[in-house]
């Protein structure tokens, strides 16, 4: 298997097994299915920590107002009865104004926050210290494990506006916010290595060879940004070897100087002379003018 080192930019993003053979139109339709899915999970994790604080959110054209502009506009949440989380609510209010403040109880806002960091640690950028690759199916299984959480909160579901559900639905819109620039459609997606850009219609052999026990850096970049930069010589952690190496050896040229210091030379008690003199009488002899 080819193990390729995904990186947008100059930060990691995950690993993933395929092989020499693969179409590349294939290659970088999963690669980017796993991409953007994995910003999906992300996002989704954000808000439901939102959610596990502050509850579901207010239908859009009551966000953002006060209570008093609510009661002279006479506007109404028409779900805050309907999503109630198993088990009562507790008040706390969403300084935001964003969402209706009913959050859950601690026991059920603990099934969602565990339910987040399994989730978050299953698709981490950290697997690619751990060199465990990532597959569409961690992902899907990362939107289950969410999708049954928020369940089990919210048996009656969720409004037909949260967030949350639009992700789950693939309703989401995007537009206007800074996750819309990360999102990579795949028709838009190119892959690059070594300054050469995986041309689809190829196989990933025709830029390889045939050798399946290879490890490769590749950048996820959208179409028309060019190439993107270059990798480093050497890596982050190379660097910061080198540095400690290069700062213990002068250390160590620093105590071998010192040691080599003859100053000691000019001391009384390094005298080979001084028991001769003192037994001719001739120790303590000053010259000059009285």
């Amino acid at each position: 298997m080819v193990q390729l080192h995904v990186k947008r930019g100059d930060e990691s993003q995950f690993l993933f097994n395929t092989t020499t053979e693969e179409p590349l139109e294939t290659l970088i339709q999963q690669i980017s299915a796993i991409y953007n899915g994995r910003l999906k999970v992300d996002r989704i994790c954000s808000e439901i920590q939102e959610l596990a604080d502050h509850g579901v959110t207010l239908p859009p054209n009551m966000q953002g107002l006060t209570e008093d502009q609510i009661v002279d506009l006479k506007l109404k949440d028409e779900w805050e009865d309907k999503c109630v989380p198993n088990g009562g609510s507790v008040f706390k209010k969403d300084e935001i104004g964003r969402r209706n403040g009913h959050a859950p109880n601690d026991k059920m806002k603990e099934v969602l926050r565990k339910t987040v960091e399994e989730v978050m640690a299953l698709i981490s950028k950290k697997q690619v210290q751990a060199n465990v690759c990532v597959t569409m199916e961690m992902v899907k299984e990362a939107l289950d494990q969410l999708r049954g959480a928020v369940m089990i909160v919210y048996p009656m579901g969720l409004p037909p506006h949260d967030p949350i559900r639009l992700e789950f639905e693939n309703h989401e819109d995007l537009s206007g916010t800074q996750a819309c620039l990360q999102v990579l459609a795949e028709e838009e997606c190119q892959l690059w290595w070594a300054a050469k850009e995986l041309q689809r219609g190829k196989k990933l052999q025709d830029y390889i060879g045939n050798n399946e026990k290879t490890k490769l850096v590749v950048k996820i970049q959208k179409k028309g940004q060019g190439a993107p930069g270059r990798e480093p010589l050497i890596t982050e952690e190379q660097h910061k070897q080198m540095m400690m190496h290069y700062y213990r050896r002068q250390e160590e040229l620093k105590k071998l100087e010192e040691a080599d210091d003859d100053s000691y030379l000019d001391s009384e008690w390094s005298d080979r002379q001084a028991l001769k003199r003192h037994f001719q009488g001739l120790t303590n002899i000053k010259w000059g003018p009285r």
